[in-house]
């Protein structure tokens, strides 16, 4: 029997809705303290769709956005050449423990098949995509809080910021650093708590009954 289209795809169905819900909500609420902000400095209220479009909503988005995506990126580069003794996130410290059957060719995807720069680009696909997400995302954040300061400034009347200048002020610097640090703790408390905690048939954990020493899932 066949399996249902949400059996093959629940873990990415699950995780998008709830990223698009807490999207919706982060909207919701930001437009509301956006205006309560405008309020306190008597200018009007502005409407959904409007602070959709603006600095104030596309910094918070992108500033999130931007230090997820180099966690990733990183963390993907990271694991091919460093290892963690008892951790579920590493290779095995014995690298012919690694080794597996070929696959046959007639099932390999065809990118792998071609070779030369094609077989390069896709054998690095994914630290490349997390990548160009991060810079895309790096991008977004620094012209939407550059924005951001343009209003702030002639709210208080002052005159704004050229791009040039505001590339290189703390406050942007601020917001990027504060989100990186957390993520990068993140991923330090998975590596090393992965190596004496367990969670029964996680693929982010090693086998309930494994010691601790195990590396690898």
């Amino acid at each position: 029997m066949k399996d249902s289209f949400f059996k093959r795809n629940g873990l990415s169905i699950a995780v998008g809705f709830m990223m698009l819900a807490a999207w919706g909500a982060q909207a919701i609420t930001g437009h509301a303290a956006h205006n309560q902000e405008l309020g306190e400095h008597g200018l009007p209220d502005i409407g959904l769709g409007a602070y959709l479009l603006s600095g104030d909503f596309w910094s918070a988005t992108c500033e999130n956005w931007e230090s997820e995506f180099l966690q990733m990126g990183l963390y993907v580069l990271l694991t091919v050449w460093l290892r963690q003794k008892g951790s579920a996130e590493s290779r095995p410290m014995d690298e012919k423990e690694e080794e597996n059957e070929p696959t046959p060719e007639h099932l390999q995807p065809k990118a792998w098949r071609r070779g030369g720069v094609v077989r390069w680009l896709y054998a690095n696909s994914l630290s490349i995509a997390f990548l160009c997400l991060f810079a895309m995302s790096f991008a977004g954040h620094l012209f939407g809080s550059w924005r951001k300061s343009i209003d702030e400034a002639l709210a208080h009347h002052q005159p704004p910021e050229r791009l040039a200048a505001y590339i290189v002020d703390p406050s942007f610097w601020f917001e990027s650093f504060q989100n990186w640090q957390s993520e990068f703790l993140a991923v330090f408390s998975l590596v090393v708590l992965s190596i004496f905690l367990r969670q029964k048939d996680s693929p982010q954990s090693k086998p309930v009954d494994a010691p601790h020493s195990k590396t690898g899932d």
